[in-house]
């Protein structure tokens, strides 16, 4: 409740400045952030958007953060931004008109524009700006004796907030080991509850789906041992053919102090916008984050690359992002 409120909050605060840059005159001087960095010699005059990122314990609010501020320094659009509902939600907040951009998912903005799995409805005043990193499907555990998805059934799990992306990720996991919610005890928790609830006690593994380190795995990993639940080869190629969205992937020992490195699957994390927003605007964000990567004060930075910003076919890109991406020699679908 506290972050739904905190939530709500922050649009009352910044919806004002944010309907000034999407579907209405674009001509506030957003002039970067009170630091009043030094502006690249392309970087158009823009407006001031809101970006919708997820929970303050993970990685979306965190480095979604850094990407804002760093905008904002170094273009003409200033961007805020705020705590989000994760993927699902955020989605349904920018087609209200409640944020202009916003971190997803890679499979649920799938399942948007086609109005299908999470969606009863097609969704489409959306469009790509960039994949920036792989969401890890994380199965968190303080039990040694959980090894495998296999080890859930009869336990108290965590699968995320209800109607959220991780719950239907968790579904899908299951899913390839034969299991249902049936076959566990599910509770239905954000990433920073599902942590205290894992310290407590009160729940045997929780799945979180999020760039690894995960700030409230982090937390838990700094006085507790943690596991992290690993899927086999078997499993993920079954997945991965029912699911095309996933992609093998691996969590390094050193996130959590782990004893090896972890397989699991993952799903791409990317930054959408509203259709209406100005050319000029995403091009700007696009330009904010990939021309001065290093200087991204988020470990994530590592793992940015133009290529795979412009890899996403699921969801047609914004003019804005298509334009940075042809300058930088890249082709994008758009629509």
């Amino acid at each position: 409740m506290k972050k739904k409120l905190a939530f709500a909050l922050a649009l009352v605060m910044t919806m004002g400045l944010a309907l000034t840059a999407c579907g209405g005159n674009n001509s506030q001087d957003g002039g970067g952030s009170a630091g009043g960095g030094s502006q690249p010699s392309n970087s158009a005059k823009g407006g001031t958007l809101t970006f919708t990122t997820g929970g303050e314990s993970g990685t979306y609010y965190a480095f979604g953060s850094v990407i804002a501020g760093q905008i904002s320094d170094k273009t003409g659009t200033t961007v805020n931004a705020i705590v989000g509902a994760g993927s699902k939600g955020n989605i349904e907040n920018m087609d209200a008109n409640d944020a202009q951009l916003g971190f997803v998912q890679s499979d649920v903005m799938a399942y948007a524009y086609e109005g299908t799995s999470l969606f009863t409805e097609k969704i489409d005043s959306f469009s790509t700006v960039a994949a920036l990193y792989m969401e890890q499907v994380q199965i968190i555990t303080l039990n040694p004796e959980i090894k495998t998805v296999a080890d859930l059934a009869g336990k108290n799990v965590s699968v995320g907030e209800n109607g959220s992306g991780v719950y239907f990720n968790a579904i899908d996991v299951l899913t390839a080991y034969d299991l249902t919610l049936d076959d566990i005890n599910p509770t239905y928790q954000s990433f920073g509850d599902s942590a205290d609830a894992l310290q407590d006690g009160k729940i045997d593994a929780a799945f979180i789906v999020a760039g690894a380190p995960t700030t409230a795995v982090t937390a838990l990993a700094a006085t507790r041992d943690v596991y992290v639940v690993e899927l086999d080869d078997e499993h993920i190629d079954k997945l991965i053919a029912a699911s095309p969205y996933y992609t093998k992937n691996v969590i390094s020992k050193d996130a959590y102090n782990l004893d090896a490195d972890a397989t699991t699957v993952a799903v791409g994390a990317v930054i959408i916008a509203r259709n209406d927003c100005t050319e000029d605007d995403i091009y700007n964000v696009c330009a904010g984050i990939f021309d001065s990567i290093d200087t991204l004060s988020h470990d994530k930075k590592s793992e940015l690359s133009l290529e795979f910003a412009a890899s996403v076919t699921a969801v047609p890109y914004h003019s804005g992002a298509a334009k940075y991406f042809s300058e930088k020699g890249f082709t994008v679908p758009t629509n």
